[in-house]
This record gives C-alpha cells, structure tokens and sequence, in this order.
C-alpha cells in the first residue's frame, strides 16, 4: 500500500489572498503597470512551485519563509495562511513527488516478459529523475519533518510493494522460496534508485545505457542464482 503524508496545507487555501499579499505586477493592454488578484488555488500552486524549487536548491533547513513569500511577490502571511507554515508546504510537495514516482513506476509495469518488467521499472525511475530533477533532489534529502513517511526509504519501499509480487511469480516459476520475494524486491529497487542518485550528478552515460547496464546485473543475477546461497568466507553466522 502506499504510504502518502496527510497534509492538505491552506487553511484557507480555497480563498482569494488575504489583505497582506502584495500582488506581482502585470502590463495592461494600455501598457501601464497593473495588478492581477490571484485566486486561493492560483496562489496554492504558485507557492507549491516556488517552495519545491527551493527546497530542491536549499533543502529543508536551509529554505525561509521569507524567501518563498518574497520570490512569490507576497507576505509571509500569505503563506501561512495556505499550509500554515514551511512544514506544512515542505509535506505537499513530498507527497506529490512521492505520488508522482509511484504512479510513473505502477504505471510503467504494463506486463511481459520478466525482463521487460525489470526494464520498465528502471526506465520510470530513471525517467522521473529525467524529468522531475527538482523532486528527485527533495526525496532523496531526508528531513526531520518528513520522518518515517517522508524518507527516500520509505518511498524505495513503497516501490519495492509494487513490484514483489511480480518476482514472487518469477521465483515460484524458478523453484525459489517466494517469501524471499519482498527481500529481493527491496534490494533491485534499491539498487536502481542508488544508481539514479549517481546518475543525476554525472549525467553519463545516456539514461537507456544506464537503464541497460542495471537490467543486465540485476536479470543476470537472477539468472545464476543460487536456490540456497552459502557465505563462502570467514564469517559464516
């Protein structure tokens, strides 16, 4: 099941800006410097932009009210006054980072072959790091708001759920144990997030030849598994 933050942010996030916003100025037709009222869902999503773009660059300790209010062209009010503070707009934007990678993942996974299930996996991962850079940057810092529900741990394992009982028919169909299904599941998801980390600092080589080199350790790997491994060194317990 996936394990989502309950913040739903404003306290009077359906609303128009309170009397404290300051409005960013727009051209008219006429060419004089006139104001636009946002509405309260305009104004929620502007902040939500801007505070995920923050966050992304500063993390969590180093984001202010103030500079969200003022990169906004509003008061800190105004920010209070739709989640109620940095907590409350940090937990909105986790949420939905959270709920976007799940959905890409989930919704990758259309069937086939084992191995092109593992290919989709690691394709979506790699693809929400493509293309939510920002996002990725906020899940992987973990923050003491965010705590058991909010970590890129936890993420990892809310993916890892959705795909154990794919490797779970995998390891009946190869006559492995298929309660070690979730086990393993954490270790492949695990491992391509890890490699996505690095990924995003060197951008090389191209994301269809990472996605390539992670199936072909983790599918190989499966492949000569043994049903009963046995540590070979010096530190058998």
């Amino acid at each position: 099941m996936t394990r989502r933050l309950q913040h739903d942010g404003g306290v009077n996030g359906s609303n128009g800006d309170s009397a404290d916003g300051h409005r960013p100025p727009t051209r008219t037709g006429t060419g004089r410097a006139g104001r636009v009222r946002m509405t309260g869902k305009q104004r929620r999503e502007q902040l939500l932009d801007i505070g995920r773009s923050v966050f992304a660059e500063r993390g969590y300790d180093g984001t202010s009210v103030e500079e969200i209010a003022e990169r906004a062209g509003v008061s800190k009010p105004v920010v209070y006054e739709h989640f109620g503070g940095k907590e409350g707009l940090y937990a909105v934007v986790v949420d939905r980072e959270m709920q976007l990678l799940l959905d890409m993942v989930t919704g990758a996974l259309t069937g086939g072959h084992s191995r092109e299930l593992l290919e989709q996996a690691a394709f979506a991962l790699m693809d929400y790091i493509d293309t939510s850079t920002d996002g990725f940057k906020i899940l992987v810092r973990d923050s003491p708001v965010a705590q058991s529900t909010g970590t890129f741990a936890s993420l990892i394992s809310d993916i890892a759920t959705q795909v154990e009982d794919i490797l779970g028919l995998e390891f009946k169909a190869r006559g492995f144990d298929a309660r070690l299904a979730p086990m393993y599941s954490q270790m492949l998801v695990g491992m391509v997030a890890l490699t996505g980390q690095w990924w995003l600092e060197v951008r090389k080589p191209q994301k269809s030849e990472v996605a390539a080199h992670l199936v072909n350790l983790a599918w190989h790997g499966l492949e000569g598994m043994e049903r009963h491994p046995k540590l070979v060194g010096e530190r058998q317990n």
